[in-house]
């Protein structure tokens, strides 16, 4: 690691050069932006989500053609495919877990047992909490303003942050609405030891999202995210004709059953992965309008490292 970040709790965790994560998202997150990420000198997470297990192992063998540097999976627990890939990711020796979408409680133990580092992601202080009861070794603390699945609770990273910094003794990673180094900076004053960042790494060339995914994000605008599907699984859209319905349903005080009914199966993948701007699933954080490229890794990161130590020196002069 840099000598800047030396004593960073998150980079001496998980063995990285930089406090940064990709975010493990379903569609987006494939072995090429997982390793291209940790050649930039941050954590790479496969999103297994979106992944059977054999797909999965074929992933994290991919991923390690690629790089020689150590990755990640992001484990959504809600999924009934979870305790089978979290054995194949065992078997294939991946040690960093970041779980979501339950309690952690499902699957620390196995883990811990396994020597693996468990990070659990939370939308309160209190969920935020439990997870560090649990035994977990840090914390995502992810605000309202994420794209993809949210939690019901609506705080923002700004609130959100701070108030876990008050309350916890193990490492808090940020996440939600940081897609620059401002906004990382921002963070880590606020308390975090590390960001994660999800819709800034969908958008880039190494990411398996659709080019016409992509393309949408890079034309839309920050108001034009909502979240949607409160009484099922919260999820952030782009505006396209499939949330415009889920919205006028809604609107009308259609039931969790209703929802569930016009939600149907595959419309993450026929959006992100194959490219369908109307009837698919277009997940994506608030941070959609500050996105107006689709650049490499390599050239983000070396674009967000750089604006945090600008935005830093700027501040010194305050």
């Amino acid at each position: 690691m840099t000598p800047a970040w030396n004593h960073n709790r998150i980079c001496s965790l998980l063995n990285i050069e930089f406090p940064v994560i990709q975010g493990g998202m379903v569609y987006n997150s494939g072995a090429r932006l997982v390793a291209a990420v940790a050649n930039s000198g941050g954590m790479g997470l496969l999103g297994s989500g979106s992944m059977r297990p054999d797909l999965l192992r074929d992933q994290i063998r991919k991923a390690k053609t690629l790089t020689e540097k150590p990755f990640g999976i992001n484990l959504p627990l809600l999924y009934s495919n979870s305790p089978e890939n979290m054995k194949v990711a065992l078997e294939e020796g991946i040690r960093v877990f970041f779980t979501s979408a339950g309690s952690p409680k499902r699957a620390i133990a196995p883990l811990k047992k396994a020597g693996c580092v468990v990070v659990h992601v939370a939308a309160s202080a209190a969920l935020a909490k439990k997870c560090e009861d649990a035994g977990c070794d840090a914390v995502v603390v992810e605000g309202f303003e994420a794209g993809g699945h949210n939690g019901r609770e609506e705080l923002t990273t700004m609130v959100l942050v701070p108030e876990c910094v008050q309350s916890l003794k193990i490492p808090i990673i940020a996440a939600g609405g940081i897609a620059c180094g401002k906004q990382m900076l921002a963070a880590m004053a606020l308390g975090a030891d590390a960001v994660q960042i999800g819709s800034r790494f969908a958008i880039t060339q190494e990411s398996s999202g659709h080019d016409n995914y992509k393309k949408a994000v890079v034309e839309a605008g920050s108001q034009d995210t909502h979240l949607v599907l409160k009484k099922h699984v919260p999820v952030r859209l782009l505006q396209n004709s499939f949330r415009d319905e889920i919205m006028e349903l809604e609107n009308r005080g259609a039931s969790r059953e209703k929802l569930f009914e016009a939600l149907g199966t595959g419309r993450a993948r026929a959006g992100m992965l194959h490219g369908d701007l109307k009837k698919g699933e277009l997940e994506i954080g608030q941070v959609a309008g500050l996105i107006n490229d689709v650049p490499t890794v390599a050239e983000f990161m070396t674009r967000l490292l750089a604006e945090y130590e600008l935005a830093k020196a700027g501040l010194c002069k305050l």
